[in-house]
C-alpha cells in the first residue's frame, strides 16, 4: 500500500470520516472509496458491489470479485442531556452498538464517574458546553431532565445545527408546552416537528430499561435512514 494512501487513511480516521479501503487482490493496488467518488480501472467494473458492501458495512472479499474491502464507518455521536437513571441503561446499549456517547448535566451529584464509568461525562450547562463542542448533522441529541432550563437550550442548539436525530423525554402534555416555547424562540413548525417527543418507539413499557430500549430502537431506525440517504446521494 502506498504511503500517500496510508497518510490519507490516518487523516480520515482522525477526522472520523466514513470511507472504505479497496485492495485489488490480483495486482495489489489499493485506493480509498467514498460514495460519489470516481473509481480507477482496477475497481470501476465492480462499483455496484462495492457500494452495496460499504452500505452494509461488510468487510472482506466481495463476492464474485478479486476485491477486498475494509470499511471505516463514521461513528454516530450521541449527546445525552441528563445523567438520570435511564441514561445508565442507554450508555450500555449504545456501547454495544458502537455509538460515541457524551453525557451533559449541570448537577454534580448526578453526573459522577461512579454512576457512569468509562464514558465521557461533562458537568456544566448544555447551553455553554454545546457551544464548545464540534457538533454537526451527524449528531443525535437525547434530553431527559424534564427541566426547561437544562433541556431547552440543548434542543435549540440541535435544531440550529440540524442534528439528524432529536428526542425529548416527557408526556404529550409536556411536549406541547415544549413546542410552544420553541415556537416563541423563533423555530418553524417543520423544525419543531422534527423532534421525537415523546421520545422512543411505543413498546408499552414504563421501566427505565424499557424506555431506554425504546429510545435506542428509534435512534437506530433513524440512523439506518441516514445511511440509506447518504448512499443514494
Amino acid at each position: 500500500m502506498k504511503i500517500q494512501i496510508l497518510k490519507e487513511i490516518i487523516q480520515k480516521k482522525s477526522s472520523k470520516e466514513k470511507f472504505a479501503v479497496l485492495t485489488n487482490l490480483i495486482n495489489g493496488n489499493s485506493e480509498i472509496f467514498e460514495f460519489g467518488k470516481f473509481l480507477s480501472k482496477d475497481f470501476e467494473s465492480s462499483k455496484k458491489e462495492i457500494e452495496n458492501y460499504h452500505y452494509l458495512k461488510k468487510n472482506g472479499v466481495i463476492d464474485g470479485t478479486q476485491i477486498f474491502i475494509q470499511n471505516y464507518i463514521k461513528p454516530i455521536e450521541v449527546i445525552i442531556v441528563g445523567a438520570v437513571h435511564i441514561s445508565q441503561y442507554l450508555v450500555d446499549l449504545f456501547k454495544n452498538l458502537d455509538f460515541e456517547v457524551k453525557i451533559i448535566d449541570p448537577r454534580k451529584y448526578f453526573i459522577t464517574t461512579e454512576r457512569f464509568p468509562n464514558i465521557e461525562i461533562i458537568n456544566g450547562w448544555p447551553e455553554e458546553i454545546l457551544k464548545k463542542l464540534q457538533t454537526s448533522s451527524n449528531n443525535a441529541l437525547i434530553t431527559l431532565t424534564h427541566d426547561p432550563k437544562i433541556d431547552d437550550p440543548a434542543l435549540r442548539h440541535a435544531l440550529k445545527n440540524k442534528f439528524f436525530y432529536i428526542g425529548a423525554l416527557g408526556s404529550k402534555k409536556t411536549h406541547i408546552k415544549r413546542c410552544e416555547r420553541l415556537k416563541e424562540a423563533g423555530f418553524s413548525e417543520k423544525e419543531i416537528d422534527s423532534i421525537h417527543g415523546p421520545i422512543g418507539i411505543k413498546l408499552g413499557g414504563k421501566s427505565a430499561p424499557e424506555i431506554a430500549l425504546s429510545i435506542v430502537a428509534q435512534l437506530v431506525s433513524e440512523t439506518n435512514k441516514l445511511l440509506l440517504n447518504s448512499k443514494n446521494k
